[in-house]
């Protein structure tokens, strides 16, 4: 069975238009991918966990700072490997400077025994939404698009 995750994409308006806030995973694996590899910060619900609670939870696990204020739903998507992912928005400014990221441990190399922690992620940028589009993984560009059109349209309504 695929996992459900939950994350949240923060936005602010800027020079240019919509800005938003990406992280880079950190670890062996994206070390030398840039393009096509940031996300919005989330990570996967507890058991019964509401999508929300678990989006708040992920972002200050990853980022070292809370989410704070009311966010709107921009639904969810299916990514390429098969996971699911609710996304919300909030409007807010988060100084990139400041983040301090919770570690992870996994085996590396693969099959070798020995365990390797690194930060969850290791670095958060904030993106004009044309560079964002390039940045985030492909599965996730669905909610860039929710997003602007949402703040054209003054409405919060998501058809998936």
């Amino acid at each position: 069975m695929a996992t459900t995750s939950a994350g949240i994409l923060m936005y602010h308006p800027g020079d240019a238009g919509i800005v938003v806030l990406l992280v880079h995973p950190g670890g062996p694996f994206w070390r030398k991918r840039d393009l096509g590899a940031w996300s919005i910060p989330k990570g996967e619900l507890g058991d019964g966990e509401d999508p929300e609670a678990a989006a708040r939870r992920e972002f200050a696990e990853e980022l070292g700072s809370k989410a704070a204020g009311p966010v709107q739903p921009l639904g969810q998507v299916r990514q390429r490997a098969g996971k699911l992912v609710h996304a919300y928005a909030l409007e807010g400014d988060l100084d990139v400077s400041r983040v301090r990221s919770n570690e992870i441990a996994i085996e590396w190399p693969p099959r070798s025994g020995r365990t390797i922690r690194f930060p969850e992620i290791d670095r958060a940028a904030w993106f004009a939404l044309p560079l964002a589009r390039q940045k985030i993984l492909a599965g996730q560009q669905p909610f860039l698009d929710r997003l602007e059109e949402v703040r054209k349209n003054g409405s919060w309504s998501i058809d998936e």
